[in-house]
């Protein structure tokens, strides 16, 4: 039975750094870009530089993770590769408090910083999933980290929200500095809570001599699960399908607030919306999850896919800002449980003696995800000049991902192992 203690300490990082994702990524810095960073720029502009920048982390992302996951598996560094890029992470929230007005190449710079320290850390916290649970409760696991991290982000950013709200009362000059503030609260929060995952979580030990052999062994490790999945359809597939459809919902993530600044809602609005999303996430995601234990987990799948497509189709017709709440309601219901349940999906699929390097790549196409959606929103907001169609233009990859997903059978691989 696994230690409950390393257990809760695993999900407690999430809560530590979903405040990044919360406050920074979805929250505040869409709209101060906008307002701040970017004042002089039109809107449709603007939406391209978020985008682009957005795309160049996670880029960066991608050339680093296999290679990194798979030095961090084979010689035990996990936690150290963690601990480093959260205080990347962490450093550049905090320094995101000293752009200054109509910098916004800088804090382009300091963002994608954030960002890849952001990303990166959960590839080897994700790694560590395997440490902390076993195959009947990888679920409720995997939840429990999302459920907590809609908790911990959406009370960080209450108290964010209500700075920005009445900054005097924090004494506090004005909003500007109450949001800067708020970007050194999101670097305290993430470094204290994430010190349960250093000090309670154990990673097996494996012993390699130099700095040459880990490095290469990295690569050996990469070359064998490339080869692992070529021969391997099922997981193949899935991978693809999870590569597009976790693109657009990682997509709606990060430009739903600018997307509802280019309709005119008031950024109180859109920040309370947020607000919404984290608070409903956190028990709708655990009883997404509970319905999949007792149904069936690609069954829920689809679901949350079908439901990705109606949220998609009513952004594009949104009118009034109520909307916006209910499109903020709908999208608390399902996105907490895709992403837990893609996660614990994927583990049982994986062959048992691969887990961490099954893992490695499974972050590699996350993190690649997030390349083409927010670039895909980009280009087509340029040749539109449409927010409406370029939110829209993310259905594709819903429907893509949900073909994909429909071939998946892992039924396959359980029958080649007993062969």
């Amino acid at each position: 039975m696994q230690n409950k203690r390393s257990m809760y300490a695993w999900a407690m990082y999430d809560w530590a750094n979903s405040a990044y994702a919360t406050t920074v990524m979805a929250g505040f810095f869409p709209l101060f870009f906008k307002s701040y960073y970017s004042a002089e720029a039109n809107i449709t502009t603007s939406t391209a530089q978020l985008g682009f920048a957005n795309s160049l982390s996670s880029f960066i992302v991608v050339l680093l993770a296999p290679l990194l996951g798979a030095i961090a598996d084979g010689a035990s560094l996990k936690k150290r590769f963690l601990f480093l890029f959260a205080y990347l992470g962490i450093l550049m929230s905090a320094s995101l408090a000293l752009v200054g007005e109509g910098e916004w190449q800088i804090a382009i710079l300091v963002y994608v910083l954030a960002n890849i320290g952001f990303m990166s850390s959960n590839t080897f916290y994700d790694g560590l999933l395997h440490s902390v649970s076993n195959k009947e409760n990888i679920d409720y696991v995997s939840g429990l980290g999302f459920a907590l991290g809609y908790l911990g982000g959406g009370v960080l950013f209450a108290i964010n929200v209500w700075m920005v709200q009445d900054p005097h009362f924090f004494g506090l000059t004005d909003q500007a500095e109450a949001i800067k503030l708020s970007f050194v609260s999101v670097a305290l929060w993430w470094a204290l809570f994430s010190l349960p995952i250093f000090f309670f979580v154990e990673e097996k030990r494996i012993h390699i001599q130099s700095s040459k052999e880990t490095f290469l062994a990295g690569y050996a490790r990469l070359k064998n699960t490339l080869m692992h999945i070529k021969t391997m359809r099922p997981i193949l597939l899935f991978l693809l399908a999870y590569w597009l459809y976790i693109d657009g919902v990682d997509t709606i993530i990060r430009m739903a607030v600018d997307y509802g600044m280019a309709l005119g809602f008031d950024g109180t609005d859109l920040v309370l919306a947020l607000l919404l999303v984290q608070f409903v996430g956190f028990p709708a995601t655990l009883i997404f999850t509970k319905i999949a234990q007792l149904w069936d987990t690609k069954k829920m799948l689809f679901v949350a896919i079908l439901s990705y497509l109606g949220i998609v189709t009513f952004a594009s017709l949104i009118q009034e800002v109520y909307h916006f709440y209910i499109l903020a309601l709908c999208i608390a219901l399902v996105q907490g449980g895709i992403q837990a349940l893609s996660r614990s999906y994927y583990a049982r699929m994986i062959p048992q003696t691969h887990e961490a390097e099954f893992f490695g790549f499974y972050n590699f196409l996350g993190k690649f995800a997030a390349i083409i959606g927010p670039a895909l929103v980009a280009v087509v907001a340029l040749f539109s000049e449409s927010s409406r169609v370029s939110i829209a233009s993310i259905a594709v990859l819903f429907i893509l991902g949900g073909v994909l997903l429909y071939f998946v059978n892992p039924d396959a691989i359980k029958e080649r192992e007993t062969d």
